[in-house]
């Protein structure tokens, strides 16, 4: 399993992030995503096989600028 964080520069409102966990959930090799609203940072896990860079990609294609992104790999 791997977790993904991405820090952002700001969450404006309760329905951004709402957008962001339905729009990364749907993606195929997401396990869980959590969006912690007043801390403006995404927790992803994900298979191994996922990039975090395409999360990146996605998260800013929805409008939404990606300041920090850490990869954080399980072993086991």
């Amino acid at each position: 399993m791997t977790k993904i964080i991405m820090k952002l520069d700001t969450l404006t409102c309760p329905s951004c992030m709402t957008k962001i966990e339905n729009t990364l959930s749907k993606m195929d090799g997401v396990n869980s995503v959590k969006v912690l609203f007043n801390a403006s940072k995404i927790k992803v896990e994900v298979e191994p096989d996922v990039e975090g860079e395409t999360l990146k990609q996605t998260v800013e294609g929805l409008g939404y600028a990606v300041k920090e992104l850490k990869t954080k790999v399980s072993e086991g």
